[in-house]
């Protein structure tokens, strides 16, 4: 098993950082809820809702977005050119280091 650290800014300015399997085909939603922080994942981890909403604070290259996802992202509140659904981030070896904040509410 391989193990990356993920650090996570919660919407108090807390960083959390995770240790973050990467054989188990995990999202960075279900990351955020095993560590019990305030990630709802409202549609179970479909695009269907923003309530996974994330910033992507370091430099890492994602895979791009579906159009699902961008479909999302669209309806969702204070959007900007780093956000992501942590729902469609799945977590990866090449991951390692990864920073990411977690959308205000709205």
């Amino acid at each position: 098993m391989s193990i990356i650290k993920v650090t996570v800014i919660d919407r108090e300015e807390v960083e959390h950082e995770l240790e973050a399997p990467t054989d188990m085909n995990m999202n960075l939603m279900e990351l955020c809820k095993a560590y019990e922080l305030p990630v709802k994942g409202t549609c179970g981890g479909m695009a269907m809702c923003a309530s996974c909403h994330c910033y992507i604070e370091s430099t890492h290259e994602l895979k791009e977005a579906s159009d699902d996802e961008e479909d999302m992202l669209d309806q969702a509140f204070f959007v900007q050119d780093n956000s992501r659904l942590g729902c469609q981030v799945f977590l990866e070896e090449e991951l390692e280091g990864l920073i990411i904040r977690l959308a205000s509410e709205g």
